[in-house]
């Protein structure tokens, strides 16, 4: 949504110049169509990662600038929705039509790439790609990624311009032992002959980093973690309340605000290491304050009152209480300008 950033169901109708989206009442979608949007000088984004949490979105940029971004329910119904999109965009340039057609089906990477380069890039704490636990029958993996989200990320990176070069790039990688297949239906992949065959671009396929790689992966997070996060110019610390995203317990913890770069840091105060426990970039995100009649959803534990809640942009949700609402109207304050 364009006034409150919520997501909602539509039902999305393509038409020559422009795509409609219809709310969706009692599992049918209404009559008259919600909201339109318009697709001449339009600029399409996919895949788009804009998002963190939501990796299977396509972005819309009109020629007034106004942003949409659509979510699809698999890989393949984005990319469906998003060939068909293009085409509509540039259904009046013949030549651009086959240009699309032909860089779909490409095989041409970069000239001196730079595997190293792109493992960097891939490990960066705020832009690289995404370690989360998965399982997979019956076992539990630490610290992978799917397939299909390293593909995506290779093309948003400008690594590649479809996805058969990136599976052959993701091979690659695997071939010069920087990431590795874990589980089995990715390690039976490696016993393709074809290299372009031995990474899946799938999204039940896992894969992780190989041990060779770790160490210079680590050392290379905490020295950007120390350099560029924490460079910026202190605009406000205190201690305040934060609630846990796995257990959802609150804790005291004390928090940092910096400018130039805008972050914010809280550290454990029961720890004498001077070391962030956490943080984020301010950039792009949303701080509001929270009524204190009624629990807001998303909230559990002992909520003492004086609540405000920052989204970043990557969709995560931070609920932070205040000793006052005084003190939590100040934080607020001196946030919103750094978003």
């Amino acid at each position: 949504g364009h006034i409150v950033r919520n997501w909602k169901v539509r039902w999305f109708v393509l038409l020559q110049d422009k795509l409609l989206y219809y709310k969706i009442e009692g599992g049918k979608k209404e009559p008259s169509p919600k909201g339109r949007i318009l697709l001449d000088g339009c600029t399409i984004t996919c895949p788009c990662l804009e998002y963190e949490n939501r990796p299977l979105l396509i972005k819309l940029k009109t020629k007034t600038n106004t942003d949409y971004f659509l979510e699809c329910c698999s890989r393949e119904e984005r990319d469906s929705w998003a060939l068909d999109i293009t085409g509509a965009i540039h259904a009046g340039h013949p030549v651009q039509v086959q240009e699309l057609h032909r860089m779909k089906n490409s095989f041409k990477l970069l000239e001196n790439i730079s595997l190293h380069h792109i493992v960097e890039r891939i490990c960066d704490s705020s832009t690289g790609i995404k370690l989360t636990r998965n399982l997979e029958q019956g076992n539990r993996y630490k610290e992978t990624f799917i397939g299909s989200a390293l593909v995506d990320w290779l093309i948003s990176n400008s690594f590649a311009v479809s996805r058969f070069e990136a599976v052959t790039l993701a091979s690659m990688l695997m071939e010069e032992n920087f990431i590795k297949p874990v589980g089995a239906r990715s390690t039976e992949a490696t016993r393709y002959s074809d290299l372009s065959e031995q990474f899946l671009d799938d999204s039940t396929a896992l894969y992780m980093f190989a041990e060779s790689s770790k160490k210079n992966i680590t050392s290379k997070r905490e020295l950007q973690f120390n350099i560029s996060e924490l460079s910026g110019t202190i605009v406000k610390q205190g201690f305040l309340v934060k609630q846990g995203h796995k257990r959802k317990n609150w804790k005291v913890r004390r928090f940092v605000l910096r400018a130039d770069p805008a972050f914010l840091h809280y550290y454990d105060p029961t720890k004498e290491e001077n070391r962030p426990v956490g943080g984020f970039s301010l950039r792009g995100c949303l701080v509001s304050a929270l009524e204190d009649n009624g629990v807001p959803a998303g909230v559990k534990g002992n909520v003492q009152g004086n609540l405000f809640k920052i989204i970043t942009k990557n969709d995560i949700h931070y609920y932070i209480q205040a000793s006052s609402k005084a003190e939590r109207a100040q934080w607020i304050e001196a946030i919103k300008p750094l978003t």
